[in-house]
């Protein structure tokens, strides 16, 4: 971790580029406690400044996650987003269910194998398409069960590709 902060300079005006750079290489898709603490010692920045930024914007986390992060939208479109003419069939809840039953976990938990976790988040501006999940930075819209089981096993399987494929972004 050294060795990021070094090649940006140990510049203090770099710490999301290092931070984000820190997660991505932890191994855990977090940037935990001691790096923060690291970060904060070798950049000269406030813990508390750390943790304003880490816990500010959504791209960071705290706590170990999976490899892929299928973050689910809980604005109030996609909460009450109807995908059916017959009624609704697919708000929030649903796709949180659809989601958790594919892939055999609970919102706010990763699989055992570190590869998924499904998580909560705020609006991602693709209304027109909602319900909506975010997996990187890839959008994902119009969902529905069928599309919800391909997801996981997309990203349980690591296939990028497949998963780039079905981006609506």
């Amino acid at each position: 971790m050294l060795k990021i902060m070094e090649r940006y300079g140990n510049d203090p005006q770099q710490l999301i580029a290092v931070l984000l750079d820190i997660q991505a290489a932890s191994g855990k898709f977090c940037v935990e406690q001691h790096w923060a603490e690291l970060t904060s010692e070798v950049l000269g920045v406030p813990l508390s400044k750390i943790y304003d930024v880490l816990t500010f914007y959504s791209m960071f986390k705290t706590e170990p996650h999976g490899e892929f992060i299928i973050e689910i939208c809980r604005s109030t479109p996609c909460w009450f987003a109807c995908q059916n003419e017959d009624g609704c069939h697919g708000g929030t809840q649903e796709v949180v269910r659809w989601f958790e039953d594919a892939a055999g976990i609970k919102i706010g938990e990763t699989t055992a194998d570190g590869k998924l976790s499904i998580l909560y988040t705020s609006c991602v501006g693709m209304c027109d398409i909602g319900p909506v999940a975010k997996i990187g930075d890839d959008v994902f819209g119009s969902l529905n069960e069928e599309k919800a089981k391909t997801l996981v096993k997309y990203c349980l399987t690591g296939n990028r590709h497949e998963l780039r494929a079905l981006c609506q972004n």
